[in-house]
């Protein structure tokens, strides 16, 4: 089955004095918020992008957007268009970290404390190394 490359959802952005600015996305039932309208923007965008690929990832059905001009909004509330590029959020998680346990002989690991070596990198350029990845 063919993945959508971009979605596009209705949020609202409800504005109260002295608070964040809260951002709830009606069709798909979860929430975020921001300091102001740009960290609000990216948050829900951010968050859109999670929800989906989540769904997407369990084979859940993705509910259709409701069209923007249908949102209704209360006077301190405007309906906003969120849009998601789903081949960045897939990539990201594929490439996102994971945690490894290595042993090393003690005298190796106090060696390479004292000399400041970042394990990781290390780790990584052998793992590339061995593969013969040049990335």
């Amino acid at each position: 089955m063919k993945k959508t490359e971009s979605y596009f959802y209705p949020a609202i952005f409800t504005y109260k004095p002295g608070k964040e600015i809260a951002v709830v996305f009606p069709d798909l039932d979860c929430a975020t918020s921001g300091n102001n309208d740009d960290d609000a923007f990216l948050s829900a965008r951010e968050l859109l992008g999670c929800v989906l690929y989540g769904l997407e990832e369990d084979d859940e059905d993705i509910s259709d957007p409701t069209p923007l001009s249908q949102v209704e909004v209360q006077e301190n509330e405007r309906a906003v268009l969120i849009d998601v590029y789903m081949p960045s959020i897939r990539l990201a998680r594929v490439n996102r970290s994971v945690n490894r346990t290595v042993t090393l002989p003690a005298w190796l690991n106090a060696a390479a404390l004292e000399h400041d070596i970042n394990f990781s990198q290390v780790l990584q350029e052998a793992i590339k190394s061995q593969l013969h990845i040049n990335r």
